[in-house]
């Protein structure tokens, strides 16, 4: 029962943080779906079409024109792989890291004014929670 509640109430509190926090989106030079490209590559550094669309979990086609109209916005690069020649590789430019870390820091920045919120005893025993949670996501 604990297991059911507390993923009730972290779904819960995900989704509304997430909205909240994506109200800044509205300032950056991309659209959601572009920044969420970019944030892969960010964290990922460069990866095949293929890839990147099965990460993003949308179909290749659809990724296609993403990964287009951010390199018309100067944020991507396509090149060919070291390893196998007919592999195109995506890559972030100094430009689309300019613009997912500002588009980082201004949700961060909304997050922050949340979290700020909790009183000091709740946020330390957030800490390790967290930790272990980051700790099961990367395993499943």
């Amino acid at each position: 029962m604990v297991i059911e509640e507390v993923a009730e109430r972290l779904h819960s509190c995900a989704v509304r943080l997430l909205r909240r926090a994506r109200v800044a989106d509205r300032e950056a030079t991309v659209g959601p779906a572009q920044l969420s490209v970019l944030s892969v590559l960010y964290f990922s550094g460069a990866l095949p079409i293929n890839r990147l669309a099965e990460l993003e979990q949308v179909a290749q086609p659809t990724m296609s024109r993403l990964v287009t109209s951010l390199m018309a916005a100067g944020a991507v690069t396509r090149r060919a792989s070291a390893d196998d020649r007919r592999v195109q590789l995506v890559e972030i430019t100094p430009a689309g890291r300019a613009i997912f870390e500002l588009a980082r820091a201004r949700r961060l920045e909304i997050i922050r004014a949340v979290v700020a919120k909790l009183d000091p005893a709740a946020l330390h025993a957030l800490m390790p929670a967290l930790d272990q949670l980051a700790e099961a996501i990367a395993q499943s």
